[in-house]
């Protein structure tokens, strides 16, 4: 309602604007013709002619009407250079911050809500930056100044700093402009003031924050290096630390651009993804799931068997199909692209120069131009009392301890209740381990929705393995040869056998030995960055699951292209790092996709939203393949089909979600999905489906009377 009555004062406002013509009087003719008898009352009553004109100019800029440029030469004529500069600098203030104020009681909300994700970078850079902005905006009367009152307005600078920073960017053409206003009997038009030269000064003016905020940076740029020594020449463009995705991705792009660039790994090509995680998890999940169809075949209408097969063999599937991907991440290939690889130990011995240690015991330096670090993460072990004594595996060290074994070890226990620990308990209780999985937490996959984490429990225990929640490892040890886990929970303690304890509850970005100590960049955890991948030191950047925030294959090739695209190119421009949308997902039996904000997430950051689900017991292809476990659920804010997450469990979810990652990219719609011919039958047409149960919700329930009123009348 007070928006309303807001909204009806401006538009009653507007309307006498143009009913009274009240713009006959916006003119310079105008002004000229009431000059003299406004100013022979002025000598009468200063005071009141004072208020009257302050006030008066208050009201006409908060309302954004014309005439401030005439009103302010008014002011130089009547009340010269000193004192119609204070009037004026005041009232238009004043005036353009009630404007502001106006703009972002009405509209900021409506706009945050409408365009949030479009806003964020916007926003934080107001925020950072607020007053950069609007001195810049004041100072250049090139910007209509109603127009940046209004803008600003919705965006959330402060107040206070909207004020102040006006009051002063605006005090310089005030100025201008009330000094004309003395000659006024010699102004022929109000344009004449604002000279082409006049213009181009006010613009350089406007540049004087930005370029104080580059020197600035240089000053702090130079504190940062003034302890070392930078080479006169330098033997590399970029040298990168680490040969996983992020390092790959990284020494790719600066031999496409012909910079010289060396890559350095320590261990094995490929990084984790390759030899430890994505490759060989997937492997095993395929076989393991191929092992529960012939459990199940019933299902498709065949006899069900129990697999029979050799574990080794399975293992040396894994293998077999690690080595035949190796050759798109091999030393030859990369060689072949233009990359100097090294094998070797690297550690930053000054911001410029890199320090390799081969493993025959040789050692080389390299000076450089930039470096990105990219030296990934490795799984987090925690100190329980007996843990190295009785024997630990974790997803880095598995795949070649068990790839001696002809069986599988047959009692195995997973610590950790995130996606590893699921995927690798799913996966060998799939293949006759018995199988316990301990998870400190109240539920397994604490990131995703409780329905989510449900539907999980329930497919690993489907597939044969035991989930303890609210059970935490407390200690191990051996017991008559046989080793134990001890188990806590609100029941008390808890003694499981096994063979192997696979411990895989977390990862940690890898810091110690590359010398970030020495170079003081600060690491908490990940190596410490700005929002453009750089560390303390401009030229050191750093990209993948040592930088964090995410520890995702995709994710890290993604910063590999702002890492180095940076390093090579930021003394000219520099982008910052984009996460606006960031697909996962968790490879269990049905898979787990999702991208942007899921319920829970949505109500803990008390985001406005409503959830659509479509279950896949409803899908024709999903009915045909036995697959109905699961659904596609969506998040939108109320009554609009603008896109705030999705999560999807699902056979191939990962594939399907693929959809929603580029709806949420390029900000298309529920409605834009739902226009989109899928091909029948397929999984994919379950999102098309979701937007339509979106639709169902949002059904134009008075047009639809109206039509039926319509059709009715059509048949008599």
């Amino acid at each position: 309602m007070k928006r309303l009555v807001l909204l009806t004062v401006l538009a009653l406002a507007l309307a006498a604007w143009f009913v009274l013509d009240l713009g006959q009087f916006a003119n310079l003719e105008a002004i000229r013709q009431y000059q003299s008898t406004i100013a022979r009352f002025y000598e009468n009553h200063p005071v009141l002619v004072l208020g009257a004109f302050f006030l008066g100019y208050v009201l006409l800029t908060a309302l954004s009407f014309p005439g401030a440029a005439l009103l302010t030469l008014l002011a130089g004529a009547l009340f010269g250079l000193v004192v119609g500069t204070i009037v004026v600098s005041f009232a238009s203030t004043i005036g353009a911050t009630l404007a502001f104020l106006a703009a972002r009681y009405l509209f900021r909300d409506m706009v945050q809500s409408r365009f949030a994700q479009r806003l964020k970078a916007i926003n934080a850079g107001v925020e950072r930056d607020g007053a950069f902005y609007l001195f810049s905006l004041r100072l250049v009367p090139v910007f209509p100044f109603f127009a940046v009152n209004l803008v600003m307005g919705l965006t959330p600078i402060r107040i206070w700093t909207y004020f102040w920073v006006s009051q002063v960017g605006m005090l310089l053409g005030t100025i201008v402009y009330v000094n004309a206003g003395t000659q006024l009997a010699g102004i022929e038009d109000v344009r004449d003031i604002a000279t082409p030269e006049l213009l181009l000064s006010f613009a350089a003016l406007g540049l004087l924050p930005w370029i104080g905020k580059f020197v600035m940076r240089w000053i702090r740029r130079g504190q940062v290096y003034r302890k070392w020594q930078q080479p006169r020449s330098f033997d590399r463009n970029l040298v990168v630390i680490g040969a996983g995705s992020a390092g790959l991705v990284s020494s790719y792009i600066a031999a496409t651009v012909k910079a010289k660039v060396t890559l350095v790994e320590a261990s094995k090509m490929g990084g984790d993804c390759l030899n430890y995680g994505c490759v060989p998890s997937k492997a095993l999940i395929k076989s393991a799931k191929v092992a529960q169809h012939m459990r199940e075949a019933q299902r498709y209408g065949l006899s069900a068997v129990e697999p029979q097969f050799s574990f080794s063999a399975v293992m040396g599937r894994i293998h077999r199909i690690i080595a035949e991907i190796e050759p798109h991440d091999s030393v030859e290939r990369y060689t072949g692209l233009g990359v100097d690889v090294l094998q070797g130990r690297a550690r930053l011995v000054d911001p410029w120069t890199v320090e390799i240690a081969a493993s025959d015991g040789s050692t080389r330096r390299l000076t450089t131009r930039a470096v990105v670090i990219a030296a990934g993460a490795e799984p987090f072990v925690p100190d329980l009392p007996g843990l190295s004594e009785t024997g630990y595996l974790t997803s880095d060290t598995l795949w070649d301890e068990f790839a001696r074994l002809e069986e599988i070890p047959r009692r195995i226990v997973v610590l950790g209740g995130g996606p590893i620990g699921c995927e690798l308990s799913q996966a060998f209780a799939r293949l006759g381990a018995t199988v316990t999985q301990v998870e400190r937490g109240d539920r397994i996959l604490a990131r995703e929705d409780g329905d989510v984490s449900e539907l999980a429990k329930g497919s690993l225990e489907a597939s044969g393995a035991t989930v303890l929640t609210g059970h935490e490892a407390i200690g191990f040890e051996t017991e008559h040869g046989k080793k134990i886990a001890i188990l806590r929970s609100e029941d008390g303690e808890r003694r499981i056998g096994f063979d192997a304890l696979i411990v895989a509850i977390g990862r940690k970005a890898r810091l110690s030995g590359y010398g970030l100590e020495e170079l003081g960049i600060d690491t908490d955890k990940t190596v410490v960055t700005d929002d453009y991948l750089a560390t303390l030191y401009p030229n050191i950047y750093a990209a993948g699951d040592v930088a964090g925030p995410y520890q995702f294959t995709h994710t890290a090739a993604h910063q590999a292209w702002f890492a180095s695209v940076n390093a090579l190119f930021g003394q000219f421009w520099r982008f910052k790092a984009d996460y606006r949308v960031i697909p996962w997902t968790t490879f269990l039996d049905p898979e787990i996709a999702r991208v942007g904000l899921n319920e829970q997430e949505a109500a803990e950051q008390g985001v406005e939203h409503e959830v659509t689900i479509y279950p896949l017991q409803e899908l024709d292809r999903a009915i045909a393949e036995s697959e109905t476990g699961g659904f596609v659920k969506v998040i939108t804010p109320p009554g609009k089909d603008r896109i705030l997450g999705v999560t999807i469990v699902a056979a191939h979810a990962g594939e399907l979600l693929a959809e929603y990652v580029l709806a949420m990219k390029h900000g298309l719609g529920l409605n834009k999905i739902l226009s989109t011919i899928h091909t029948y039958p397929t999984l994919a047409e379950a999102n098309k489906f979701a937007a339509g149960e979106w639709k169902k919700k949002h059904v134009p329930e008075r047009l639809l009377a109206i039509v039926e009123r319509y059709h009715r009348w059509r048949r008599g």
